[in-house]
């Protein structure tokens, strides 16, 4: 069966002519649904509606995000899961079916891992292709009119988990990516640029000395959750020269 990975940026306004025609030719689409009132299920489905495309919910499968003793084996482990989910939905659907990546589907998502190994179990046999979408650090720089490096430099990217390790290794310009909260400490000193929910109608946005708008962000972040019942955090962190 057919197979499209489609980056859908932060909704239906930021969905590319070449992603939106993908759509349009695909049977049906499919996306993991948390919870009843999971607010990024319901934002694909209004992309799905907008182009009238049936989305299909596949519930997700718990994973344990208490701080596991091996993290790649509990993300392993989730991942198995997420695949005979959605192999048991194309197995029963058959035709082509659309998978809808917020952002882009390059950084920090799973669906190419699962459909990857979908493929690689034969019980469902997959042709896919993947179609690029505006990626958050992308919709970050472009919120606070800023250039994601200094010339000539490079930014690193990594998720919030791994950010100390990132400054330990000396890098200096960071995107930070999956953050559960905010995690500047001791970095006072550094300038932050950072959102929250970007693109949609909860966006916030901050920037500043870190030591001077944590407590900002952490107000922002809060209300950004209140408001759309979940949050996604994104930043660019810049240790100053």
């Amino acid at each position: 069966m057919r197979v499209r990975i489609i980056g859908i940026g932060m909704g239906p306004h930021q969905l590319t002519p070449e992603a939106a025609a993908a759509l349009r030719g695909c049977d049906y689409a499919v996306a993991a649904r948390k919870r009843r009132d999971d607010g990024l299920f319901e934002l694909r489905r209004a992309v799905c509606e907008a182009h009238g495309l049936e989305l299909v919910a596949v519930p997700d499968p718990e994973r344990d995000r208490d701080a596991p003793a091996d993290y790649r084996a509990a993300v392993a482990d989730w991942h198995e899961a997420r695949v005979r989910a959605f192999e048991q939905v194309l197995a029963e659907r058959g035709g082509s079916a659309a998978f809808l990546v917020w952002g882009d589907p390059s950084l920090y998502d799973s669906t190419l891992r699962i459909v990857d190994r979908i493929g690689e179990r034969g019980e469902v046999p997959v042709e896919y292709d993947v179609l690029p979408g505006i990626s958050a650090p992308q919709l970050l720089a472009a919120r606070h009119r800023i250039v994601l490096h200094e010339v000539g430099q490079p930014v690193h990217v990594t998720p919030q988990r791994r950010l100390a390790e990132a400054v330990a290794d000396g890098q200096d310009n960071i995107a930070v990516m999956l953050g559960a909260r905010p995690a500047f400490e001791g970095l006072g000193e550094w300038s932050v640029w950072w959102g929250a929910n970007l693109g949609t109608d909860t966006e916030e946005l901050v920037a500043g000395r870190v030591a001077d708008v944590l407590p900002r962000i952490d107000a922002a972040r809060a209300r950004a959750k209140e408001r759309a019942g979940w949050v996604m955090d994104t930043a660019l962190l810049r240790r100053p020269s």
